[in-house]
């Protein structure tokens, strides 16, 4: 008993010893469990960016593609504007249709080498 009436009870040095590497070894494992979720985290925002570049490039390129349809409408219309016949409409057409082919052709083509290099980049490991 104590001074003031109460029982004293000690916790015995085995058990106090036994909480306090438990306590160690959470607070380790909880450590261990942050560094994880912060590394993972870094991880994601790696790959994110990676994904907004491949992302940029495609519509970068889209918006160049766009542009150089336009232009060639825009000159393909102008060019029937000063057209002497309906002999050169037809040429002029043809010419449009058979230039606009080959365009799309070649943006399909640099687009899917794009979109390819752009979702290899997005599943590269990081080493």
């Amino acid at each position: 008993m104590t001074s003031n009436g109460r029982d004293h009870f000690e916790i015995p040095k085995d058990v106090r010893s036994m909480a306090e590497t438990s306590f160690d070894q959470a607070r380790k494992a909880f450590e261990q469990f942050v560094s994880n979720a912060e590394a993972a985290a870094g991880r994601i925002e790696e790959r994110n960016a990676t994904m907004r570049s491949g992302a940029r490039d495609i519509s970068t390129k889209a918006l160049a593609y766009a542009e150089q349809n336009v232009q060639a409408s825009l000159d393909y219309a102008q060019s029937l504007l000063k057209a002497k016949d309906f002999t050169e409409i037809i040429k002029l057409h043809g010419e449009y249709v058979q230039g606009q082919m080959r365009a799309l052709a070649e943006q399909a083509s640099e687009m899917g080498q794009t979109v390819g290099r752009a979702a290899m980049e997005a599943v590269k490991p990081n080493n």
